[in-house]
């Protein structure tokens, strides 16, 4: 064997739309090797999106096999990989015999909208039709976006799984918990994944009562909620039998772990095939880390967990995501046909330096924060016999900053810069777009999948061989100053270092990243402009497809709700007559 003798976390990723396994240097961050496969969807009818859990997980063990032997010929003990990690899509939902080990039903894809229905009738029974009924509990709006309504469509509609729940052989997870039971054969998940079920309550981290007799679900076919940084079982297959896992959490917390998002109003936006933003807003309790969030962030965006080390306090955040960012770009090139490869993308959007009046919605699944409207659709305006191929693309890559602004905008400022992963994060057009509508730096590192890094520290913190101190003091600095035109030299040229401002050990970083940094350019009133524009466009999303039905069933709701007034005032008058005589 080689003289390299570092300890190795390896990390289990999935995603929307694959699965990868990396190995990382412990504490330095530094990728040794990594291998990924694409996972099919399934799209069994308008809005449905489903993956085969079978193939989730063999995917897996065709990805840990390949970097094994990649290990190998690098002259690299196995025996050097010390632990596992696990990072995952959040909301998807599986269900599967717990004698058997085999699924029930495909995995319902977070993306999915076939709940929509159940969900309002869920709502339809609240005072005040209040998608936040149960914020309060859950940090979250009752939305087709989670886990828990894609559970109870699950069992209605699947008589096979209805009789599993009888019989009690049911089990329901999150990706993560999948992937534990067929490689550990323990049924667990992370806070970060269980907060995103519309089950538990986030102030004390567990599965709430009131909330399983809201969805009318059982708590026994739940897994055992732990801390991101946990001991959860040993590996019983692949060639990486015997290692522990040792950290899981969900992908947006393992991206601002990853992005080291550590101090307060820190923020993360991760472009894939949705696009995620989360502010942290510091350890719990609750409410005291609420405290600096306005009441419209609190209305709109998702309060979640940001992740929990061991015993530590948990840390919250603040979250909005829109559903459709990278997907319309799959879009044009799949249904549309406008380009041949994502790499197309930017070349074609540089032509022009602006969209031409053209603004599009993608609302395919709805809109998610803020605007939470599963009725509406997408849209693309303002096309004249002058708008061309380009004007298109660059309004889609442009519809990606305006959603995030749209959040942005209700969150606490970042002074220090806004942080941007994932796949879309290498388009210089979208960065740049994203700097100019939010008006605030953009910072992308020099690795964007900062998802499997976060994933591999949380793993390696509970082993102790990766240090990390979430401390509130912790702050972005930036070495050398931005260049005048919006965007600096080449991507050695910019290092921003995360330190402690309290220690005067300038050896004491805290990771190093290199990074492309990104400058608003836009004038404020045309950002001013723009910005109106889009929420015009935003407002024609949300009426242009089954409206009417809507409002008819908002009306009905208020001439309901008046009823009981109305019994009460003809009692009174009928009374005062009676007393007269």
């Amino acid at each position: 064997m080689s003289d390299f003798n570092e300890s190795l976390v390896g990390v289990i990723e999935h995603s929307t739309n694959y699965v990868r396994f990396s190995v990382f240097v412990s504490q330095t961050g530094q990728i040794i090797t990594y291998y990924q496969l694409e996972v099919n969807k399934i799209l069994p009818r308008e809005g449905w999106i489903e993956q085969d859990p079978v193939q989730i997980y063999e995917t897996v063990l065709n990805c840990i096999e390949v970097v094994a032997n990649k290990l190998t010929q690098l002259d690299i003990d196995l025996k050097q990989i010390k632990c596992i990690g696990i990072t995952n899509e959040r909301e998807s939902t599986v269900v599967w015999d717990k004698y058997t080990g085999q699924p029930y039903y495909n995995c319902i894809v977070w993306l999915d909208n076939r709940t929509n229905d159940l969900v309002e009738s869920l709502i339809d029974k609240i005072p005040g039709r209040d998608i936040n009924w149960l914020k309060s509990k859950t940090g979250l709006p009752i939305s087709t976006y989670f886990s828990a309504p894609k559970l109870r469509w699950l069992i209605d509609n699947d008589p096979e799984i209805y009789k599993a729940i009888k019989e009690k052989r049911l089990l329901f997870g999150t990706i993560d918990t999948w992937l534990l039971w067929k490689l550990t054969g323990q049924h667990m998940t992370d806070v970060t994944n269980a907060s995103r079920t519309l089950l538990m309550d986030i102030e004390s981290c567990n599965w709430d009562d009131y909330l399983l007799d809201f969805f009318h679900l059982p708590k026994y076919i739940l897994p055992e909620i732990k801390s991101s940084s946990d001991f959860y079982g040993t590996l019983t297959v692949s060639e990486l039998n015997g290692i522990p896992v040792t950290g899981v959490i969900s992908d947006q917390s393992a991206a601002l772990v990853g992005q080291k998002c550590f101090g307060l109003s820190q923020t993360k936006v991760t472009c894939g095939t949705g696009c995620h933003i989360i502010q942290n807003i510091g350890p719990g309790p609750v409410n005291g880390a609420l405290e600096s969030v306005s009441t419209d962030a609190k209305k709109n965006l998702l309060i979640t967990i940001a992740f929990k080390l061991g015993a530590q306090p948990t840390y919250y955040a603040i979250e909005g995501s829109a559903a459709i960012a990278g997907a319309a770009i799959t879009w044009l090139r799949d249904n549309l046909e406008v380009i041949k490869h994502y790499s197309d993308v930017e070349n074609i959007a540089e032509i022009e330096d602006n969209c031409g009046g053209v603004y599009f919605v993608p609302g395919f699944q709805g809109l998610y924060a803020p605007h939470w409207d599963s009725n509406a659709t997408g849209i693309i305006l303002g096309f004249t016999q002058y708008s061309r191929k380009s004007h298109l693309i660059r309004a889609t890559v442009e519809s990606i900053a305006f959603q995030a602004n749209d959040i942005l905008s209700l969150m606490r400022s970042d002074t220090n810069g806004i942080k941007i992963d994932g796949i879309l994060s290498y388009n210089n057009v979208l960065c740049q777009a994203l700097a100019d509508l939010a008006g605030v730096t953009f910072m992308r590192p020099n690795i964007c999948d900062t998802i499997s890094l976060g994933a591999a520290m949380m793993a390696g913190y509970q082993l102790g061989i990766w240090d990390i101190k979430p401390e509130p003091d912790y702050r972005c600095v930036i070495e050398r100053p931005v260049l005048s035109n919006g965007v600096t030299k080449s991507v050695s040229s910019m290092k921003i270092a995360m330190r402690n401002e309290n220690n005067n050990n300038n050896n004491e970083f805290f990771g190093e990243n290199f990074a492309d940094i990104f400058v608003p350019k836009m004038t404020e009133d045309m950002r001013h402009k723009k910005i109106g524009m889009w929420r015009s466009a935003v407002e024609r999303s949300q009426k242009w497809t089954r409206i009417e039905r809507l409002e008819h069933k908002q009306q009905d709701y208020k001439r309901l709700s008046t009823l009981p007034f109305i019994a009460f005032a003809l009692m009174s008058f009928g009374i005062h007559i009676v007393s007269q005589y």
